[in-house]
């Protein structure tokens, strides 16, 4: 991170927008003599600020930027974001840095030093500014999903599986969402003996539906089976209910774990399905790591990206990070997810808790199986349903609104998730309606705390902090201009399966992500064919204008008359038509 340093006393110092490996908004504190400064604060220029964005301070400053330099300039700081731009250069250098994302600052300097760049003063944000946005779209965000009508898109309730009301008050499982759908053979009664044997009480519940051959994606969490190897035949009974729902002979449960974690789970009173309770069931381990080493992960690759790229060594340096390795093994285990129900198996797919890998993997298999969650509203209900809903633990993984930057629960899988995503669309650039601006869009809103849509831990929190009155849904903004995020290239294709390559020859370093805010890939990050393509079909536009004035021409009577007495061989608007649409 850069610091901003100061030609006075009271410095201000802040951090530079790069891609966050565990930012959050910080504290509870703001600046003492912000009422005194605001009364003699510039406008804040070149930037629009947002409905209920107010000015705190702004400072005479000098930024240490990683790319020129030191830079004079004025920073502004509101209640949304650190804004600063420079005042000594030709080349316009700015920042416009939401305070979600800063993670943390660091005091600088001291009484023993001397310069003009003597001192720092920390920033900490004072608050979410989802909840003073008053920001006002035309389209409600938060009605995107609708728990019930998606499960009817998928084909459910049917005479294999029920809807069930038993945790419209987070009782069973207050992480659960109120709707869930389970095998119809099984009872409520039946549902709350399993909720006793699986950690967090968070049952195997229905994700996703395969219309034609009626196989089911299923997730939960671990049984706690401990080290004593504790059976529970209702669970075991239970998972018997999914397998004969559509006739499976052997229930394959993936576990998102490396064998040795879920072995050493055991010891704090988790654990897996083992074959003597399980003789209907194959387990299959997916070797994918925990939170801790993905956290650790991405600061590698941040180490090697940001201030400078490793340009001497830069395979090696990459392939140190196991990144792109990671990523493999997400984008492995969801293949095998996706191919074994496309077959005609069922599936249940748990991690420790089943609220991290467990959505990685089937939100990836759900993306790879069924076409419409690659459109772009369909993604959106994919990422409210699997993610959001399902209790994926935005805030702590995160950290919004927590100044514990060091907190063991931070964690990038969603991020992961996304790169997984981008993977794909890499893979097939004709199969996702949404285009990269949508995914890059979605992180940053991830942490910029503008949005209520990544707001907490789980659907009864946001319920309890009132989140759908009170702020703004992310899916306002996108649907608000939706021509911002649509791939151009889009084919529809309902019935096609997507299986990506989950190869190291094959995965990339999504540059324009985690290295955007370097000067030289900024200026590559529009693909020239996409950009062509967009100039042909505003050429389009053009064109189909000029037909519209010349057919309104064509129509009035003068030129009715003229058309009459022409000759046999004069172009009629038909074929002007013709004329004008074949290029394109």
């Amino acid at each position: 991170m850069s610091l901003v340093e100061v030609e006075e006393a009271n410095p201000v110092m802040a951090s530079a927008p790069i891609a966050p490996y565990n930012s959050s908004p910080l504290g509870n504190s703001s600046s003492p003599n912000a009422s005194r400064e605001s009364l003699k604060m510039e406008p804040l220029a070149d930037v629009a600020m947002l409905p209920g964005e107010e000015r705190v301070i702004d400072k005479d400053i000098i930024y240490i930027c990683p790319f020129n330099a030191a830079v004079k300039g004025k920073v502004f700081i509101t209640n949304y974001r650190l804004y600063f731009k420079n005042t000594d250069s030709e080349m316009p250098v700015t920042l416009d840095v939401p305070l979600g994302v800063i993670s943390r600052v660091e005091k600088m300097g001291g009484a023993s030093s001397r310069g003009e760049n003597s001192y720092g003063l920390e920033i900490t944000c004072k608050q979410l500014f989802a909840f003073l946005s008053q920001e006002k779209y035309e389209e409600n965000g938060w009605n995107v999903y609708e728990a019930m009508e998606e499960y009817r898109r998928q084909g459910v309730p049917n005479s294999e599986w029920r809807v069930t009301f038993i945790n419209k008050n987070y009782e069973l499982c207050d992480t659960y969402p109120t709707i869930l759908v389970v095998p119809y053979k099984a009872t409520d009664e039946d549902l709350k003996r399993v909720a006793t044997f699986r950690s967090r009480c968070r049952i195997p519940v229905l994700s996703w539906f395969h219309k034609e051959n009626h196989a089911v994606i299923m997730r939960c969490s671990q049984p706690l089976v401990g080290m004593s190897g504790k059976r529970n035949k209702d669970d075991e009974r239970y998972l018997d209910l999914i397998r004969e729902a559509n006739g499976t002979t052997k229930l394959t449960i993936y576990d998102a774990r490396p064998n040795v974690n879920a072995v050493a789970n055991k010891a704090t009173g988790g654990g897996y399905e083992g074959d003597d309770a399980y003789q209907n069931a194959e387990l299959v381990f997916l070797d994918i790591h925990n939170i801790h080493v993905m956290r650790e992960s991405l600061k590698k690759l941040k180490d090697i990206v940001y201030p400078n790229v490793e340009e001497s060594h830069w395979l090696s340096s990459l392939e140190s990070t196991h990144w792109l390795e990671h990523i493999k093994l997400v984008l492995s285990g969801a293949i095998q997810v996706a191919d074994k129900v496309s077959s005609g198996s069922s599936v249940v797919v748990h991690c420790s808790d089943g609220w991290d890998r467990t959505a990685q993997l089937t939100s990836l298999s759900m993306l790879m199986l069924d076409s419409y969650y690659r459109t772009l509203r369909g993604f959106q209900v994919l990422l409210e349903k699997e993610w959001i809903g399902f209790g994926h633990k935005f805030a702590s993984r995160i950290g919004h609104g927590d100044k514990n930057h060091a907190d063991q629960d931070r964690s990038p899988i969603f991020v992961q998730f996304i790169d997984c995503v981008w993977q794909m669309t890499k893979q097939f650039p004709t199969a996702f309606e949404f285009n990269e601006r949508l995914l890059v869009v979605i992180l940053d809103h991830l942490y910029s705390c503008r949005f209520g849509t990544f707001l907490y831990n789980c659907e009864s929190a946001r319920e309890s902090n009132n989140v759908r009155a009170k702020t703004v849904s992310l899916w306002s903004s996108v649907n608000s201009d939706t021509s911002l995020y649509i791939n151009p290239f889009y084919t529809p294709e309902s019935s096609r399966v997507l299986y990506p390559v989950a190869s190291m020859r094959h995965l990339e370093l999504w540059v324009t992500y985690y290295i955007r805010w370097n000067p030289r890939i900024q200026h590559q990050q529009q693909s020239p064919v996409e950009q062509r393509y967009k100039e042909l079909l505003v050429l389009r536009d053009q064109y189909l204008k000029k037909l519209e004035e010349l057919q309104l021409s064509d129509s009035t009577p003068s030129s009715t008359h003229l058309t009459n007495s022409s000759t046999p061989n004069a172009a009629t608007p038909n074929q002007h038509i013709t004329h004008l649409q074949t290029p394109f």
